[in-house]
């Protein structure tokens, strides 16, 4: 590690709200990854007649445990329970609910308010609201991640070729530019939703033709101002291919002010993938999703809890984004790494 980065790097970890904020995210990220292990309606373990099964990993029959039918086991049924606890034992996840998991029985099951049961009470299709926001947070963001560093790739790409060959290659593109730019993204978007059948990759390639600009008039003046260096004067006169030049000489100093907008970018891709989710035109309906419990909290203004979860999970998120982006780029300011 240069001197530099080292500077850089002690810059960030002086910064108290960036590190605890890059903590926190952290943590909550990590431990969403293990969803499936922390809110499931199958369990993690169940030893059974001196065996032990996973139905976390693989799908096994009621017969397996005992029962009469060779379909695969609903170990929220009672019965079944019964007769795996007469043999051995089961170990469930934390909230024996998964995402999709309906409630069933006898009284009211939707929109309940908040219980020991139900940390976050119920929506108003009867599926446990916390564990809905455990896999919607964990899908937000790696969807975010994914339309992130997708999107700055292709515009770091663009705006490389863009700014190092200038003249005509720069005129052309900046025409293009302009005219895409200008185009209603959103409309777009919900109208190119409403006619492909949505899902996570369609609606990433779809938000990805639009979300690649971010950076590419960054990357364009940073080739610029570096193509008229004389080392790279003198690498272009010694021979060097174009594409070495670019990404070996000038484009490190071009990714400097562009990490700085990968928090930014990142809490936009959220924000969009959120707004669409909640106007019906993103993920597939039944996938977990916070955008459709805001608009759960807004159809049901008697269930209070849907509302407030909503808000309070997405405004967290997007703070703590904005806290690791400011912390990120007062780390790369020159002024405050050399004080």
């Amino acid at each position: 590690m240069t001197p530099l980065n080292k500077r850089r790097l002690a810059a960030f970890r002086s910064s108290k709200r960036g590190m605890i904020s890059l903590a926190v995210f952290g943590v909550l990220f990590f431990v969403s990854l293990f969803a499936e292990f922390l809110a499931n309606s199958k369990p993690i373990l169940i030893r059974y007649d001196g065996a032990f099964y996973s139905p976390l990993v693989r799908d096994y029959p009621e017969t397996t445990f005992g029962g009469e039918f060779p379909t695969n086991a609903v170990y929220t049924d009672k019965e079944l329970q019964k007769s795996i606890e007469e043999k051995g034992w089961i170990l469930w996840p934390p909230i024996p609910y998964s995402y999709n998991t309906v409630l069933k029985g006898e009284g009211r099951k939707a929109l309940l308010p908040p219980s020991w049961d139900h940390l976050l009470g119920t929506d108003d299709q009867a599926r446990d609201v916390l564990a809905r926001l455990i896999y919607g947070f964990r899908i937000s963001v790696l969807f975010g991640l994914a339309l992130t560093i997708l999107s700055t790739v292709i515009g770091i790409l663009a705006g490389a070729v863009q700014g190092y060959f200038g003249g005509v290659v720069d005129l052309m593109m900046q025409r293009f530019l302009e005219i895409w730019s200008s185009m209603p993204t959103l409309y777009l978007l919900i109208i190119l939703a409403s006619f492909i059948q949505p899902g996570f990759w369609v609606l990433l390639g779809i938000m990805l033709l639009f979300s690649w600009m971010a950076l590419v008039g960054l990357v364009r003046a940073e080739f610029l101002r570096g193509r008229n260096f004389d080392y790279v004067r003198a690498a272009r006169a010694l021979g060097m291919m174009d594409f070495r030049i670019m990404f070996r000489h000038i484009l490190p100093n071009a990714m400097t002010a562009s990490l700085t907008f990968l928090p930014f970018i990142l809490a936009g891709s959220v924000t969009t993938l959120t707004s669409l989710d909640f106007l019906g035109f993103g993920l597939p309906v039944g996938s977990p999703s916070l955008g459709e419990l805001l608009l759960q909290g807004k159809n049901n203004l008697n269930a209070p809890w849907l509302a407030f979860t909503g808000f309070f999970i997405i405004a967290l998120m997007l703070s703590l984004l904005v806290f690791i982006g400011e912390a990120v780029r007062d780390a790369f300011n020159p002024r405050k790494v050399m004080a």
